[in-house]
Formats: structure tokens, sequence, C-alpha cells
């Protein structure tokens, strides 16, 4: 039987990693409204493996004889300024994630739920891997501005991405 404290913070994730799918679901939509597709699917797939990672943790709470409680979720911003600062915002995003899966591995360990030590681990190495995919698209962005033949350029790579969740098992 999972520990209530922990249940509780887990929970709180899952509500994390849902408001994550729908922020990048939505910058998807901002930019096929600006015509960079393959920057919407780049957010697209983002949106996808986020809510992968809810559901590992949706089915670890119930794995763990827990309940997941879902509760709503906050309406994300629908417009940027430019690509740019999409991805500034982004990797805030990811720096704000990788400090509540932090929080979650120190309630473990104060909780001594060893388990959901193990278990989050995972976690910690996936945001090491988040944070540095999303700053290398940042970098690219600084570097090409928001116009031009860099910019198509990058669309293009960008568009290539295949969800993780359709090509491997997390």
């Amino acid at each position: 039987m999972i520990n209530q404290k922990v249940e509780t913070a887990l929970n709180e994730q899952v509500n994390a990693e849902i408001y994550s799918s729908y922020l990048y679901l939505s910058m998807s939509s901002y930019f096929s409204s600006i015509n960079l597709s393959g920057f919407a699917q780049w957010m697209k797939s983002q949106a996808l493996e986020e809510m992968v990672h809810a559901m590992k943790i949706y089915d670890y709470i119930n794995e763990r004889g827990g309940r997941v409680l879902l509760t709503a979720i906050d309406a994300p911003p629908t417009s940027w300024d430019n690509p740019v600062v999409v991805f500034s915002e982004t990797l805030a995003h990811e720096q704000k994630v990788t400090g509540l899966i932090n929080n979650l591995v120190d309630i473990a360990i104060a909780e001594k739920d060893h388990a959901t030590n193990i278990f989050l681990q995972w976690f910690v190495s996936e945001q090491v891997e988040e944070e540095a995919s999303v700053d290398e698209v940042l970098q690219k962005l600084k570097m090409v501005g928001d116009q031009g033949h860099g910019l198509f350029m990058m669309d293009r790579e960008l568009g290539a991405r295949t969800p993780a969740a359709l090509t491997a098992s997390e």
C-alpha cells in the first residue's frame, strides 16, 4: 500500500504532467497558426510524451494500491511573440518540472518509500534529456532568429521528430 503523503504528491504530478501535455498542444496549435508545421509536429510529439509520463505515474499509483484523483487542468497560454519565446518558456517549464520531480524524490526518501524512489529515477533521467533537448532547439533558434532560411531548415528538421511513445516503450 502506498503512503498517503506520497500518493498525494504523485497525484499532483499526474496533474502537472497532463498540464504539460496541454501546454505543448497549445504551443503546437500556435506553430500551426503561423505555418511552422515542423515546429507544430515537434510540440505535438512533446505533448504525447508528457501524456505518457502522466499515465506512467497513474499506473504506478494504481499498482501500489492507491487511488488516482484527477483535478482541473489550468488553461495554458495560447499565443506567443515568436518561436524563441515559445522555446524559452518551454525550457523554463521543463526546469520547473525537474524541480517537481526532485521534490517527489525528496518526499519518497523522507517517507522511506524505496519503491517510489526507484520508480522516480526514470523521471529524473528523463528530465535531464528533456531540458537538453529543448535547450538545443532554443540555442539554434537564437542563432537563426525568427525569420529566413534557418527557420525554414529548423522547421523541416523538427518536423521529422517521431513521438517516443510510438517508437519505443518507455
